[in-house]
């Protein structure tokens, strides 16, 4: 449901089935979270770096034994199928082994040895932060960030997205007892709870993961009467997979179907450009077409279903804008909404494959820089490298690419001119490990990788220079 509102409790629907109510949520008020942040910062930020790594080592201990519950209510809540459920609880717990390392690397005093006069260079905890959570990836994409600002000693509250508070509610209970009074805790609520918690003084880190209308918004209008508020940024992505005339065609169409269908498309990395060297075109559309027909929407808590629903019915009305007829191109799956699937309703829909007559068409079309966050693919030809090149940076989002050939050279090329962070050769663009950095270009961020390394982000770096032999 809309929370533009912000009421002061509401029900969500199960998206895979609507007559499934999941219990109701109370919204939090800003000024107890505020508060309670506040007082913490000090005595958190005064906890030595040991002491935070042995209370997320204990986290870490809990979230392992919960593992499959939260699994089960992420499924239940957004509808995303339980593999990829499972998938994402398990993240929570090896995400903490990446961030403590990231700790005790970025965090630790250095002593430069080529300084004029005796100096250190430390990092000193900021202060309260807020951790802005999308519905898609509610617990690991909140649990990333907080999990780094948590180590840098700044007390977190997290907000999750009003479609996915009831999962989030839970794995908040599991950490908060971990920590002393306001160093972790959840805010319920919507729109104008999060920009009260943006706005507040109080609050020195935000990270936001979230559409870009909303993120572009919020860092102009924070940092304006605030600029020593650091605003991370992860918002969204109109992924390409560029296809060479060299490339594997059935390993290629094997993975753009992957990173198209996984989520339902509802994820900042999933493919939604195809652009395919125009030689091996025809062979690449039929075996693109044969990798997409094992993703069909299916019930999420069942083993076999691999495609899910949308997540709410705007999600659907956004998927139905692809499959309006459009001068010059052929659908190689039309798609389609389903009222419901196995005799449940929900927000279900078919993968859709668009066939553009050229790269030109494409780029002029203002649908080619619309993210519809569904499985929708564009399959667009190109002529050259070049023409690659300049239909894949004609769009403004920046965060991955794909690039299928057997050519280290051109894959080298490709990576000195696309205009994304993330670029991948014979991967799909979701493959975001943990284990490295992840951060978006353009409209897709503000540069602030998240993933490995967001730690460095999350404290204020101090030096201190000393006279020689001035102090005993």
């Amino acid at each position: 449901m809309s929370m533009a509102a912000d009421p002061k409790s509401w029900r969500n629907a199960n998206p895979a089935d609507l007559s499934d109510l999941l219990p109701e949520v109370h919204a939090t008020p800003a000024e107890t979270v505020l508060a309670a942040a506040a007082a913490a910062a000090e005595g958190w930020a005064e906890t030595s770096l040991s002491e935070r790594i042995q209370r997320l080592r204990s986290a870490q201990k809990i979230l392992q034994d919960h593992q499959e519950e939260l699994a089960q209510g992420v499924c239940r809540e957004i509808g995303k199928p339980i593999t990829e459920c499972r998938a994402e609880a398990a993240a929570l717990v090896t995400k903490i082994d990446f961030a403590t390392s990231d700790a005790e690397r970025f965090l630790a005093e250095e002593k430069p040895v080529d300084a004029p006069n005796p100096s250190r260079i430390r990092h000193r905890s900021r202060g309260p932060s807020l951790v802005i959570g999308p519905f898609n990836w509610p617990l690991h994409l909140s649990h990333g960030p907080s999990t780094a600002h948590l180590l840098a000693g700044n007390p977190v509250i997290l907000k999750p997205s009003p479609m996915a508070p009831v999962v989030s509610a839970k794995y908040a209970a599991l950490m908060s007892p971990l920590f002393p009074p306001g160093v972790f805790q959840i805010a319920q609520g919507g729109t104008e709870l999060a920009r009260t918690l943006c706005f507040d003084r109080r609050v020195r880190s935000i990270v936001f993961t979230g559409s870009v209308p909303a993120g572009r918004g919020l860092l102009a209008e924070i940092t304006a009467p605030d600029p020593t508020k650091d605003v991370a940024l992860e918002l969204g992505g109109k992924n390409a997979s560029i296809v060479l005339a060299d490339a594997d065609l059935v390993r290629a169409a094997q993975m753009v179907a992957e990173a198209a269908c996984l989520t339902s498309g509802q994820r900042c990395n999933a493919t939604s450009r195809v652009l395919v060297d125009a030689k091996v075109l025809p062979m690449f559309s039929k075996e693109l077409a044969a990798a997409v027909a094992p993703f069909r929407p299916g019930w999420p808590a069942e083993e076999k279903t691999r495609l899910g629903p949308l997540v709410n019915a705007s999600s659907v009305e956004r998927y139905r804008t692809a499959l309006t007829p459009t001068a010059g191109v052929k659908f190689l799956e039309p798609g389609k909404v389903h009222e419901q699937v196995g005799g449940r309703r929900g927000y279900y829909v078919d993968p859709c494959i668009r066939l553009w007559p050229s790269s030109s068409a494409f780029v002029a079309d203002p649908g080619s820089k619309l993210e519809f966050f569904s499985p929708v693919i564009d399959v667009v030809p190109v002529e050259s490298h070049e023409a690659a090149i300049i239909a894949h940076n004609a769009v403004p989002f920046g965060l991955s690419a794909s690039v299928f050939t057997t050519s280290r050279k051109s894959f080298e090329h490709f990576s000195n001119h696309l205009h994304a962070a993330n670029i991948y050769a014979n991967l799909p663009t979701t493959m975001s490990p943990s284990a490295l950095p992840f951060g978006g270009w353009g409209e897709s961020g503000n540069r602030h990788p998240g993933g490995r390394g967001l730690i460095r982000f999350a404290a204020d770096e101090q030096v201190l220079q000393e006279a020689p032999d001035s102090l005993s």
